[in-house]
């Protein structure tokens, strides 16, 4: 057998091209890497984002008005209170206060109205409040927009 050696001849032009087009390719696959790769933490920070200020919704219970106000920043629900509660109110639901406490401790920790537990004794009056808190930060949500101290009414009849 004979081997017959080849001599392979190439150009410092073509050899200079081929770099060029194969870092052109290996920059190409990156940048589209880099473009469509997901982002989670971008998507839930902006949906955690408010608009600064402080917000109320109305409830009505038996024709007497409570106000719930919520108190935040771009980022974090700051207070939680209820507003406009006389004597005559705090007497007829003594359950109000504490179920509100209870709520507004459990946001401040989460800093969310999701998974929101509360006692069997007193469902239907922190339904009530965590809703009412709801419609407040639905305000502070910037795609909504809106101004401080608007209000809704939310009617509600409890026994």
């Amino acid at each position: 057998m004979s081997a017959k050696t080849r001599i392979v001849v190439l150009h410092m032009r073509e050899v200079i091209y081929t770099v060029i087009f194969a870092a052109l390719a290996i920059l190409l696959i990156l940048l589209l890497f880099f473009m469509f790769r997901a982002d989670k933490k971008s998507d839930a920070q902006e949906t955690m984002g408010y608009v600064s200020g402080v917000y109320t919704s109305s409830i009505v219970l038996n024709n007497q008005t409570m106000d719930v106000k919520v108190v935040v920043d771009n980022n974090r629900i700051n207070a939680i209170s209820l507003d406009n509660l006389d004597e005559t109110a705090a007497t007829m639901y003594p359950l109000m206060q504490p179920a509100l406490d209870n709520i507004s401790q459990q946001i401040y920790e989460k800093q969310s109205t999701e998974n929101i537990t509360y006692d069997e004794n007193n469902q239907y009056t922190s339904m009530v409040l965590l809703n009412a808190v709801k419609d407040a930060l639905k305000k502070a949500e910037p795609e909504t927009g809106g101004d401080a101290e608007k209000e809704t009414e939310e009617e509600t009849d409890a026994a």
